[in-house]
């Protein structure tokens, strides 16, 4: 996978494979939260990806990320709250 977003090839951790079959988050589900979804930054490297997915119950489906010389996905939650 690519992200045209943050013009990256995107790299999925094992833990992020295996969060993603516990949770029922398929390969393009998880293509579309990193290309259309929210951001929050931790720093410049960083991020959480969230979006609200309208055929889920257990929403926000978040990605964790870290922007290197590719996206790096480190895992992927559900039922995941916003803090301001």
């Amino acid at each position: 996978m690519f992200s045209n977003r943050f013009n990256r090839a995107i790299v999925i951790t094992k833990h992020a494979q295996l969060r993603m079959v516990e949770r029922g988050i398929s390969d393009a589900d998880l293509f579309d939260i990193v290309e259309t979804g929210s951001t929050k930054f931790r720093d410049e490297n960083h991020l959480w990806v969230y979006k609200l997915m309208a055929n889920r119950y257990d929403n926000l489906i978040c990605a964790v990320l870290v922007l290197e010389h590719s996206v790096i996905i480190k895992t992927v939650m559900h039922h995941f709250t916003v803090e301001e």
